[in-house]
């Protein structure tokens, strides 16, 4: 029998990677609502040669449902999720709204799958620049337990969303053509095309960005591990897709980058591609449409004896976002853990 599935965000990015995802993988969908704002009822969206209908996301949206994927940022999530999960839905939430809620499991399948059994209506999808980070981290964790993370991202805009794509094209047709004084900046507070901006989402009162401390937060929860040292610094760079993150890594015992290589090589989720003077090492722009988490650059630290740099790269939209998603309800699925008490 079919899973009767509701999209609440089914116009975004990342919710049109959850329709892609959803037939690319053949999950087994009986009914599929899709669900946006009031500006987006009556598009329609193609899954599996049909056009379906796009609703407005209301109260009364979840009856019947037996697994809602939510993608339409964290005011929504917090409105509607607690309503889907009443209902008898399994809310996987992709927002930050549930994900440093203790009753709600933040889980990476990779890495945490069992957590996903304590849910009672609501999982938490991490965020995309911890989510690829875990998956290359934690096979060589269960090697060699972490002792400390530093790591630099480098997001692509599409994190930001549709309206930040298109302002890069705008602005790099602009500067091409001679026309600096006409770039206005609207989803950044500077240009992002030809820079950098160390910014990615607000600042804190420590003076990291919640983007930073969601990668120190998250990565806590995920590996289970509530004191382990995490410093992180991010930045958005002038990429469409594929987030990027320069890791080093601090383990309790000495771990050679050969070592580090053969681990990753057999763990899920994980391909290696590191040959560096062959030209072969992870790039945003070859991960995009990809499913995988590509690691390279593997080598010493040799700032320190038990420590290891390396280079991830993965599709933020896909893993980073809406195939983590997915996965996670595959769990549900295969592990029959569909009815869930009615906490909320």
């Amino acid at each position: 029998m079919g899973i009767r599935v509701a999209i609440v965000g089914a116009t975004g990015l990342v919710g049109g990677e959850f329709l892609k995802i959803l037939e690319q993988r053949r999950f087994s969908v009986d009914d599929l609502r899709l669900y946006a704002s009031d500006r987006s009822a009556g598009k329609k969206l193609s899954f599996m040669g049909q056009d379906l209908e796009v609703s407005e996301t209301v109260e009364d949206s979840f009856g019947g449902v037996d697994i809602a994927l939510f993608s339409a940022g964290a005011d929504i999530s917090r409105r509607f999720a607690p309503i889907a999960a009443r209902a008898g839905a399994v809310v996987i939430d992709n927002s930050s709204a549930f994900r440093m809620d203790t009753q709600v499991p933040l889980v990476v399948p990779e890495v945490n799958a069992r957590d996903i059994r304590s849910h009672v209506g609501i999982i938490a999808n991490p965020n995309c620049s911890t989510i690829q980070m875990v998956v290359a981290l934690n096979p060589l964790h269960e090697v060699s337990p972490i002792k400390r993370i530093v790591v630099s991202t480098y997001q692509a805009v599409s994190g930001t969303g549709a309206a930040a794509m298109d302002e890069l094209r705008e602005q790099t047709a602009q500067l091409m053509d001679g026309e600096a004084a006409q770039v206005t900046p609207r989803a950044y507070p500077h240009q992002i095309a030809f820079n950098a901006l160390p910014f990615v989402e607000g600042f804190l009162e420590n003076d990291y960005t919640t983007e930073e401390w969601k990668l120190v937060e998250e990565t806590r929860r995920i590996l289970h591990d509530s004191e382990m040292p995490v410093c992180a610094t991010c930045v958005r760079v002038p990429v469409y897709v594929g987030h990027g993150e320069a890791v080093n890594v601090e383990f309790g015992q000495p771990m050679s980058p050969q070592e580090a290589r053969e681990i990753l090589s057999r763990a899920p989720g994980v391909k290696v591609l590191d040959s560096p003077r062959d030209g072969l090492y992870p790039q945003p722009i070859s991960s995009a449409g990809t499913d995988d988490v590509f690691v390279g650059r593997i080598r010493q630290d040799f700032s320190h004896p038990n420590g290891l740099v390396m280079w991830v790269v993965a599709d933020n939209l896909r893993k980073g976002a809406a195939l983590n998603a997915v996965q996670i309800a595959e769990v549900v699925v295969k592990e029959e853990i569909l009815s869930t008490p009615k906490r909320r």
